[in-house]
């Protein structure tokens, strides 16, 4: 895949950072809104469908409520989030309506996502919005998130949106012109690595800086962490500065501005619902297999069967999103569990046919069924 590709993108979505939606006084920069709304208003109008990832609510909250940074403690930090979401959404509602679009507010938390259900009924709810016309707003719901849930400064919230709306292309609009060869507040010299197809240790290693006074999640660590999630499922993003005139249209064109990661043209889409397996769901444990059912699993495509199974790791449910490792400790796939972390330790090397007599019941004759199942989850982590 290629920048010349992106013009084909028919399902769009826009992450619009803290630092970019924000002036150093926390306030928000309407104008600024007001000009990606008016971008987003006319892909609609030319037939694309476009959802908005927003942050900046803990930033805006901040003035309103007499913190003069962003407080350290999560309750206050929540009650920014509170005073500032109103703020933000009503600066979006009310630009994008100035450009002829209904806005809706999405609310989301990680574990929202991490449950089927719930993340199906997210799907859902974009789908039917996308069918009006109308702009999914997106956020984290701050005020209920605890710190295990949490986005950071909702990269990963788009990443796993993207997912949700089978999306053809992320753009993540910051304040900086992409990703540099160094931090351009002290190297003059620095400059936009224009494309990658992979996240290296050496980009892990640039792009080590802290986050903004407003901000949070680690800069550009953050948005490698979406980088890994589009890159696996074979969905191309683009981290690029929202300043500017026209700057998604310039993004669509194909022309050479921000960081363009971009998967092998020839690289095959894993289905959505593998995806959400794969990639929007954290692993409660590990399962250790020994080389025959590796090979079982990678090359014949075959379930995980319990005669595999040599050992296991975490306190696992039934249901739970595990990690599959091969006997030198790499992973090689995950998948949903078809028994507790006590009940495979229980049944590891045995037969399925073996599982009844040593569990009281034989639910499943897999510990993981083929359907439920994603080899090679990490490839490009």
């Amino acid at each position: 895949m290629d920048r010349s590709d992106l013009k084909d993108a028919r399902r769009i979505v826009v992450k619009v950072g803290t630092s970019l939606l924000t002036r150093p006084d926390g306030s928000l920069d309407r104008a600024l809104v007001r000009a990606l709304a008016r971008e987003i208003a006319s892909f609609v109008r030319g037939g694309r469908r476009v959802a908005v990832v927003t942050s900046g609510a803990v930033g805006a909250g901040l003035a309103p409520l007499g913190f003069a940074k962003r407080p350290a403690s999560l309750p206050d930090a929540q009650a920014a989030s509170a005073a500032g979401q109103i703020l933000v959404i009503d600066a979006w509602r009310e630009a994008l309506a100035r450009a002829g679009l209904a806005a809706a507010q999405l609310l989301l938390t990680r574990d929202g996502l991490e449950d089927r259900v719930r993340y199906l009924n997210a799907r859902n709810t974009l789908n039917a919005l996308f069918a009006r016309s109308a702009v999914p707003v997106v956020n984290e719901n701050d005020t209920v998130a605890v710190e295990e849930i949490r986005f950071g400064d909702n990269d990963l919230l788009s990443a796993l949106v993207a997912n949700a709306a089978e999306a053809d292309l992320l753009i993540l609009l910051t304040d900086v012109a992409g990703l540099m060869t160094a931090d351009p507040r002290t190297h003059k010299s620095a400059k936009v690595i224009s494309l990658a197809r992979r996240v290296t240790k050496e980009i892990e290693a640039i792009a080590s800086r802290g986050a903004s006074h407003v901000g949070v999640g680690g800069g550009m660590q953050s948005k490698l962490a979406a980088a890994r999630i589009c890159l696996a499922a074979k969905r191309p993003m683009i981290i690029s500065s929202g300043r500017g005139k026209n700057a998604l249209a310039r993004l669509l064109a194909g022309k050479q501005i921000g960081t363009f990661f971009a998967p092998e043209r020839a690289a095959k889409k894993i289905g959505a619902r593998r995806t959400w397996i794969a990639l929007s769901r954290r692993t409660a444990g590990e399962i250790r297999i020994d080389a025959g059912a590796v090979k079982a699993l990678v090359e014949r495509k075959k379930s995980l069967l319990p005669s595999g199974v040599t050992s296991v790791r975490g306190s696992f449910r039934v249901g739970d999103t595990v990690r599959i490792a091969g006997p030198d400790g790499r992973e090689v796939a995950r998948g949903l569990a078809n028994y507790a972390a006590d009940e495979v330790e229980k049944i590891k090397g045995l037969k399925s046919g073996e599982i009844a007599r040593t569990l009281g019941s034989k639910p499943f004759d897999e510990v993981v069924h083929r359907d439920n199942l994603v080899v090679g989850a990490e490839e490009n982590a």
